[in-house]
């Protein structure tokens, strides 16, 4: 309904200010969280180059309250009068953390924080930006399509992001169905998301079409991951935001293709020509990436993933929602094309 009232924690951050812009273009009224009000003007910026236009009393469509993920300070004044919150600040890595509790400690506190700041301010519900991290690691991978009724086992052996996504959805869950009152919960789990990119702060997922087109990997290993797109991310939220049947439920966020880097490179040599002329062609063998692991930790991710093709469903968000992805060309082009209007890419590069 046009003119409601909706936080989104962390607009700052690459889903977040696209939830915002989708927000604002549905008529409503949104509030964010930053951890400092000197982001307040590259927030602005972000949603401007996204198409927002900000013109009018200030505040009157988007307002900003400082908050932290661990800390109690500001959480109460933050959802104050929402309708809705949409909680998707949390701690992103760009490298391996020396100590896991640095990412698990701010995801998990952090959303019982917000959780319990909604159910104390009458909030509708309040929708959870997951992770397939939450859903597909810890266990054997299975030939058939990973599905919402899937979990990650974190006592196996995860990464630390893996271990944070999963043990904050899991104590979600938990707290809704032993203290959570009327408040109602929804779950979007996202792979790796791409998409127009509005600022300089680059995610994982990001990082590596940047890497593409700059030449900067030696080759390219055999190893698929789903992608997504940030705009089908932030309208999958605010479908779960304001469906009636989406209260109790979680919603993967994936396209109907899971692609391998080389198909990621080949589809920026088909669609960018000589902008993607550095984007490497040779195929590592998985031998080479398993030993340059050994060296550089940023590989090891990498190197887990070799030989283990998930597939996995978009099926319920279709079905349920009525939720339509965009297909991997497009986000992969439109990604590449938003880092060379940046000027991220150097020319000549």
């Amino acid at each position: 309904m046009s003119g409601e009232l909706v936080l989104v924690t962390g607009g700052s951050g690459f889903v977040g200010v696209h939830c915002i812009l989708a927000l604002l273009n549905g008529g409503y009224r949104v509030r964010t969280t930053v951890r400092s009000l000197d982001r307040d003007h590259d927030v602005r910026a972000m949603l401007e180059r996204g198409g927002a236009e900000l013109s009018g009393k200030p505040g009157e469509a988007l307002e900003f309250r400082v908050a932290d993920l661990l800390s109690d300070a500001g959480w109460t004044d933050a959802v104050a009068g929402c309708d809705y919150v949409l909680h998707v600040a949390s701690p992103f890595p760009s490298g391996v953390p020396k100590d896991e509790d640095e990412l698990i400690r701010p995801a998990r506190e952090g959303a019982l924080r917000v959780l319990k700041a909604a159910r104390d301010a009458g909030v509708k519900r309040v929708v959870l930006t997951s992770s397939f991290a939450a859903v597909g690691y810890g266990t054997e991978v299975r030939e058939r399509e990973y599905t919402e009724e899937d979990w990650t086992d974190p006592t196996e052996k995860v990464s630390a992001y893996v271990k944070s996504k999963t043990l904050a959805e899991r104590a979600a869950w938990d707290f809704i169905e032993r203290e959570g009152g009327t408040l109602e919960l929804s779950v979007v789990n996202p792979v790796g998301v791409l998409g127009p990119v509005l600022g300089t702060d680059l995610s994982t997922s990001i990082e590596l079409i940047l890497r593409l087109l700059k030449g900067a990997v030696p080759g390219l290993p055999n190893v698929s991951f789903g992608l997504v797109d940030v705009r089908d991310v932030a309208d999958l939220h605010l479908l779960a935001m304001t469906h009636p049947k989406a209260g109790g439920e979680r919603f993967l966020a994936v396209s109907d293709h899971v692609p391998t880097v080389p198909d990621v490179a080949a589809t920026l040599r088909a669609r960018l020509g000589d902008a993607a002329r550095k984007v490497p062609k040779r195929i590592l063998p998985d031998w080479m990436v398993r030993v340059a692991a050994l060296i550089d930790p940023s590989l090891r991710e990498v190197a887990v993933r070799l030989g283990n093709h998930r597939h996995v469903s978009n099926a319920k968000a279709k079905s349920m929602l009525g939720w339509s992805p965009r297909p991997n060309d497009v986000l992969i082009e439109d990604t590449a094309r938003s880092l060379i209007d940046l000027g991220m890419v150097p020319s000549g590069s």
